[in-house]
């Protein structure tokens, strides 16, 4: 019975498409360990045989296989004839992953901590405002207990006067609403991948409610996206027409 192999690499030739498959070369380092008396093996070359269904599935191209680090597991063949299978091992494959690059991992995990300690200023900001409200009512509490009484609007006259309270359609701490396609995303973010399981969690509350769970931050003057590149992939998903903001440097 064939033993089950899995192997991770970049592809390491070009891609080879048949009819029904592709086929693409990779290697792997040998066995760290060799027994004494053997020559120490440096690395294994690999000819890996995939469904073109399964391929296509990974979003992989001839270039980008080129440069992404894949994970194959698969059981090994000599049934492939020599000049379809130049490696030294041939592998049909059953399933091919994409891995995260390192960069895009690190630039993620940045992106998250940097959103949880703006939630937490936020928090605390919000508390602050809270207790500050508190304080101004209590103090006109106490002034209206001191003050002589004078002639008050009637009821229905002071409902007609205030301006009816509009239920919110953006995010709490929206400070603008602009134009999606004013703003610009470096080329840092573009090279990012979103954590999908977030980014369907922000799918799943804008068709709640219509709209953005936080606001994404820019730069004022020249549109530049900041933080929350996250949301803006949503808002490109949901095809949004404008968007909430902050701004960072706000006076």
């Amino acid at each position: 019975m064939p033993h089950k192999m899995t192997i991770t690499g970049s592809a390491t030739g070009p891609l080879r498409e048949y009819d029904r498959y592709v086929a693409f070369d990779m290697r792997e380092k040998g066995s760290p360990a060799a027994p004494k008396g053997l020559k120490k093996s440096t690395f294994i070359s690999y000819t890996v045989f995939v469904a073109k269904k399964a391929f296509n599935k990974t979003g992989l191209t001839k270039k980008s296989i080129m440069h992404e680090k894949i994970l194959v597991q698969g059981e090994p063949t000599l049934d492939i004839p020599i000049d379809e299978c130049p490696g030294e091992i041939g592998i049909i494959c059953f399933q091919i992953t994409v891995l995260p690059n390192k960069n895009d991992k690190e630039a993620n995990e940045s992106n998250d901590k940097k959103e949880a300690k703006q939630e937490a200023s936020k928090a605390q900001q919000e508390v602050a405002a809270t207790k500050q409200e508190e304080k101004q009512k209590s103090v006109a509490k106490e002034a209206k207990t001191v003050q002589p009484e004078v002639n008050e609007t009637p009821v229905q006259e002071k409902k007609a006067a205030q301006p009816k309270k509009q239920q919110p359609v953006q995010p709490k701490g929206t400070k603008d609403v602009v134009s999606f396609d004013d703003i610009i995303v470096p080329e840092a973010f573009l090279k990012t991948r979103p954590n999908p399981v977030k980014t369907e969690e922000v799918i799943e509350f804008v068709k709640r409610t219509g709209h953005l769970d936080k606001p994404l931050t820019i730069e004022k003057e020249t549109k530049i996206l900041k933080d929350g590149y996250r949301r803006y992939i949503v808002a490109k998903i949901m095809k949004m027409d404008n968007v909430p903001v902050v701004y960072e440097y706000q006076g």
